[in-house]
């Protein structure tokens, strides 16, 4: 009897801050990959606890509002289908991010972070973000 891959959902935020007038989106690169915080939602954990959790361990970043409330949007499936990614939003004061080391590599998951225009993250997102872009920036009003 075979069974079917199990589809894993990670759940992360779409992290901004003001800058002027402008809203600012937090990248992080791993390799030549970029995206948002974002990790496997653990057994037991609410996929909105990843998240923040994520944001902290990836990032640094503690002081997020979810001004939004817990609105989310997910990707659609992608690495072969196994994978689902859930985004919320939220803005931060917060400016410096910090990674942390995670025990299982050795270093950091990330080698680069940015703050950028939502011009600047639609054109480093890969397709698959593309959507999530085009939601928070809904959401943001512009």
């Amino acid at each position: 009897m075979k069974s079917e891959a199990k589809t894993v959902l990670s759940a992360g935020v779409v992290v901004v801050r003001r800058e002027g007038r402008e809203w600012k989106f937090l990248m992080l690169r791993a390799y030549r990959n970029w995206d948002f915080p974002k990790g496997v939602v653990e057994s037991g954990e609410a996929p909105l606890q990843t998240a923040l959790r994520e944001v902290r361990e990836e990032a640094g970043i503690r002081d997020l509002e979810f001004s939004w409330g817990g609105e989310f949007r997910e990707t659609d499936p992608y690495n072969q289908g196994r994978k689902i990614a859930r985004y919320y939003l939220a803005e931060t004061a917060e400016t410096e991010v910090t990674f942390s080391i995670n025990p299982e590599i050795g270093g950091p998951e990330h080698h680069e972070y940015r703050w950028l225009t939502y011009a600047e993250a639609l054109e480093l997102a890969p397709e698959r973000l593309r959507p999530v872009m085009v939601w928070a920036r809904g959401l943001l009003g512009y």
